[in-house]
């Protein structure tokens, strides 16, 4: 941040009220990289502008990045706590401390508006009026499994009351692990009851669900309902089984969260155990970057506050291993959130304190099985920095190819990898626009100049500069694009990946000399994956935007059909044989079709004289 800027800032602050509200800091882009609240909106966010030196590495980082900020003012700091939360779930900023991230910890969703609802697993959650279960750390699709055999609830892909007795049962239900919803024979009383049962052992509520069960399999043996009371018994037998698998923690009418926090030199991690019934009935664990807990209790409140957000089942009691800033805030927000009192304890002996020691040891014996490939990831990353002679170690690497036929149908790629993984998130697709015809390099250049555009401009999704940028090329490659970056003023060091004869990875280039690295060398080993991944995407790309050209090349020959009609089609029908099946009436329905249209795809694959 440049001194112009500091003093702009710093006169803005001067102009904010002493009341509760929440600010959002934003960078140049105007793009929101930050969100916090504040009791007194002047003291706090005059704070990031004096004695910046002083902040913790990640608030300084946050802070270069400031070019302006806005805020919102409230009734109370409560009120200021829940809109924070809700903005930082909205805007996902780059310098909080999130913990919904979509692609690693995904959700059960339960679509409470169908009459015959289901579980299924997302990774986004979505302000829609289905209920959300999570965020899971573990095996989603086990727990899936587990509730449906539980519950025999269907797997299949009918949709009832749809698909009502149009066909036989499946399998399922002739194996006797599917209620059989399909028959109509069951109505949607009984299956809520069933769903209803499925979200009380989500929440950890066994022992009530086991009471209902027995109390209704002695009623439905009473009434001669024997099918009915061997649905129950078989239900009561399977959460029995499941609750007596879970370790006994506490008394038998405890329901508490447990939360601990471990740290190292690559990772932290938060633990949480949920006890329900004096059982153990769930285990989460949530990976963060070690710089985000460098203030503990700022950072172990930023996560309460998030993971309770988020969830319905809130119990009376939430054990931490530290404390947290504005523990009175947050527990005023737990219990406006719950509907009645919920407390944040931080034990200092007793058994409470052996138990949220075990919380911490499970997180420290987390990391410690985690830290074997953290260590190796390390040193593959350190020896390509050392190879290439680079600024910094390349955590994120970008790599870009280029795929055409014959000089047609010209498309590039970009993946990425992130610590020695692919993070697909971040994969990129191009179709050339610039010109027609076979030229690799001007190909590159299109493609680098359009990514590092939406860079500039603050685009979410391309808002973060690799550390290595790697070409599927030779020295002209490098010495093309090398250029550009320096025109657009793209500090990012640049290398050709160089291939054998047999079309196998050699070694990397600069414009002028190739560079040797031993086959043998786990950095040698993270360019041949990283080579191999982004020529297998991007072939797969150009091969499905051919496919779709000749799909769309056989419809042009139909009278009647424009470019549009073809593309409303192949969206609606997605291949030529789909197309052919349909009934006129049916294509009729595509949005721009007219009967005459219909009629003469009719004729041209001579299903009409």
């Amino acid at each position: 941040m440049d001194q112009k800027t500091l003093a702009r800032l710093k006169e803005k602050v001067k102009q904010l009220p002493m009341t509760p509200g929440i600010y959002m800091m934003r960078d140049k882009a105007g793009k929101i990289i930050y969100v916090g609240k504040a009791k007194l909106l002047k003291n706090r966010v005059s704070q990031y502008f004096n004695g910046i030196d002083r902040h913790t590495p990640k608030v300084y980082r946050m802070v270069q990045n400031v070019d302006d900020f806005d805020v919102i003012i409230t009734d109370s700091e409560l009120e200021a706590l829940v809109l924070e939360c809700s903005q930082i779930k909205h805007y996902m900023p780059k310098y909080n401390i999130l913990l919904k991230d979509d692609k690693n910890y995904p959700y059960i969703k339960l679509d409470v508006d169908s009459p015959y609802p289901r579980l299924s697993m997302t990774r986004r959650r979505l302000d829609d009026r289905a209920r959300y279960f999570g965020p899971y750390s573990g095996s989603v699709g086990e727990i899936i499994r587990t509730i449906n055999r539980m519950f025999k609830l269907p797997t299949c892909h009918k949709s009832f009351p749809r698909d009502f007795d149009r066909e036989r049962p499946c399998l399922n239900y002739s194996i006797k692990n599917c209620m059989g919803v399909c028959t109509g024979k069951i109505s949607e009383q009984e299956y809520r009851e069933a769903i209803d049962q499925a979200v009380e052992i989500l929440e950890g509520r066994y022992e009530r669900v086991a009471e209902e069960l027995t109390q209704k399999m002695t009623e439905a043996a009473e009434a001669l309902s024997f099918e009915k009371a061997a649905l129950y018994r078989d239900r009561l037998t399977a959460i029995r089984k499941l609750a007596d698998h879970q370790k006994v923690v506490a008394a038998p009418s405890v329901n508490r969260d447990v939360i601990g926090f471990y740290k190292n030199a690559f990772q932290a991690v938060v633990e949480v155990f949920l006890i329900r019934s004096g059982k153990l009935a769930q285990e989460e664990s949530f990976v963060f970057a070690p710089e985000d807990y460098d203030d503990e209790p700022a950072a172990l409140g930023e996560f309460v506050k998030q993971f309770y957000e988020v969830r319905r089942d809130i119990p009376g009691e939430i054990l931490l291993s530290g404390d947290v800033e504005d523990r009175e805030l947050i527990e005023a927000f737990l219990t406006q959130r719950a509907g009645r009192r919920v407390r944040l304890r931080v034990p200092q002996r007793g058994e409470l304190k052996k138990l949220t020691n075990m919380v911490c040891k499970n997180a420290q014996d987390r990391l410690a099985r985690m830290l074997p490939r953290e260590e190796k990831v390390k040193k593959t990353i350190a020896e390509l920095q050392q190879k290439l002679g680079l600024p910094k170690p390349p955590v994120r690497i970008e790599a870009i190819d280029i795929s055409n036929t014959a000089g047609s149908d010209v498309v590039g790629a970009i993946i990425v990898f992130e610590n020695g993984e692919p993070k697909k998130s971040g994969y990129k697709k191009y179709k050339i626009k610039s010109f027609d015809g076979q030229d690799d390099y001007a190909a590159m250049r299109e493609v680098l100049y359009r990514r590092f555009r939406r860079y500039q401009e603050g685009d979410a999704g391309f808002d973060t500069l690799p550390d290595l940028l790697l070409l599927d090329g030779g020295k002209g490659h490098v010495a093309t694009v090398r250029p550009l970056l320096e025109e657009m003023e793209i500090p990012v060091p640049v290398f050709g990946m160089v291939k054998d004869d047999r079309h196998r990875t050699r070694g990397l280039t600069t414009d002028s000399e190739e560079i040797t690295i031993s086959p043998a060398s786990p950095a040698f080993v993270l360019v041949g994956r990283i080579q191999e991944e982004v020529h297998r995407f991007v072939i797969e790309y150009h091969r499905s935007t051919r496919g779709r050209k000749m799909l769309r090349s056989g419809l042009s020959a139909v009278p009647g059909l424009g470019p549009t009609r073809v593309k409303n089609l192949l969206t609606e029908f997605k291949t030529i044989e789909n197309i052919r099946r349909a009934s006129i009436d049916d294509l009729c329905r595509v949005k721009g079709m007219t009967r005459r249209a219909a009629e003469n795809i009719k004729r041209h694959y001579g299903e009409l004289s």
